[in-house]
């Protein structure tokens, strides 16, 4: 796998991290600034909402179980990736699109759908 494929999966891999997603600081590191996710629920958040819902929902130790990683250069400085996640006994297939901004890469956009 490329290096910059291994560095986006090692960050979406953080942003799943209890200890990281309990760290409004950690989580904003990773996200840029004109983040936008829609969830699984089908709710629409922003950067700021979705730093303190993750703070919030970080209460334990539970981890979210990620796999079936697939990267896809969308251009130089854009990766789309691609996988799937269990947690709490609910499936969801998850895209992800990370930029290189200010020389870093930064989340900025995710969707999630459930798997029935």
């Amino acid at each position: 796998m490329d290096v910059e494929f291994e560095g986006v999966v090692e960050r979406e891999l953080r942003l799943q991290e209890p200890g990281v997603r309990g760290d409004a600081e950690a989580v904003r590191a990773l996200l840029h600034p004109e983040f936008r996710e829609f969830g699984v629920s089908g709710v629409v958040w922003d950067r700021e909402t979705i730093v303190r819902a993750t703070e919030a929902s970080s209460g334990g130790e539970e981890r979210i179980e990620a796999s079936d990683f697939s990267p896809t250069r969308l251009g130089p400085d854009a990766i789309l990736l691609t996988y799937t996640t269990c947690y709490r006994g609910s499936s969801a297939l998850r895209t992800s699109v990370w930029v290189r901004h200010g020389g870093e890469w930064l989340l900025l956009h995710h969707q999630g759908t459930a798997v029935r």
